[in-house]
């Protein structure tokens, strides 16, 4: 489990499928004013780029320090808990906190694992399969009139929230319990939905909600590391007992 005096120091900024290097640039600088480091690119359209350096100004060393990778759940390795910004409210949802509540929230678990915050492209925000490897959907009140909101503004209001629930000393208490990584809860997704289509509960062709109405339930839970390996026993011992289908 990993400890931290400075639970900033544990959350990501991930940008997925940015388009325009500027609010790559003006993410790192929002950053960087709240005291975090640490942004994470997935495809970035265009990245490095020098309207980035340009936008960046004196947080020059976070687009140095950036990682990019190809695919969202690899910018969310080694993380156990993410969190993705929307505007709107999508159907078979996860929770939703606004980023005040979710500041805590996220501050509370920063303290000793890492956790990530997603944000979409700016003209189509995160798909529903995006947000499904996320726990927790947060928002920005915005007016109803008009909620979009420019992604490296939206970076500046979550770090601003997060540095004041840094400085009100919002913290978890030192029993808290480690939870799963989250690309271990991946692939105990994937073994169950193999496990459920073994065993008849689940037909491939006509899945309707199933999976994700399973991945929302889980999320609430917020799965320990000790309570997924009792769910990965359950699914050997469910398979290493499971009838055979005959073709």
């Amino acid at each position: 489990m990993k400890m931290d005096a400075n639970p900033l120091s544990n959350i990501r900024f991930v940008l997925d499928h940015t388009s325009h290097p500027g609010n790559i640039g003006s993410a790192a600088r929002a950053l960087k004013t709240m005291g975090l480091t640490r942004l994470y690119l997935v495809a970035p359209r265009r990245f490095p780029h020098a309207e980035a350096d340009a936008l960046a100004c004196d947080a020059r060393d976070v687009l140095l320090n950036t990682q990019v990778r190809t695919t969202l759940d690899e910018a969310l390795a080694g993380c156990v808990f993410a969190a993705g910004l929307t505007a709107r409210r999508r159907d078979l949802a996860h929770p939703c906190m606004d980023v005040r509540e979710a500041a805590r929230h996220l501050i509370a678990l920063s303290a000793k694992q890492e956790v990530a915050l997603v944000f979409g492209n700016e003209a189509y925000g995160l798909s529903n399969e995006e947000l499904a490897r996320c726990q927790l959907m947060v928002s920005i009140p915005t007016d109803a009139a008009y909620t979009s909101l420019n992604v490296a503004s939206a970076v500046q209001i979550m770090a601003y929230e997060l540095r004041m629930a840094v400085l009100a000393g919002s913290g978890v208490a030192p029993d808290t319990p480690e939870l799963a990584r989250l690309e271990d809860i991946e692939f105990f997704y994937r073994r169950l939905e193999e496990t459920l289509i073994r065993i008849d509960f689940l037909d491939p062709n006509n899945p309707k909600r199933l999976m994700p109405r399973v991945r929302r339930m889980f999320a609430r839970a917020q799965l320990e590391k000790e309570e997924l390996s009792i769910l990965m026993g359950m699914l050997k011992q469910i398979n290493l007992h499971a009838k055979p289908k005959v073709d």
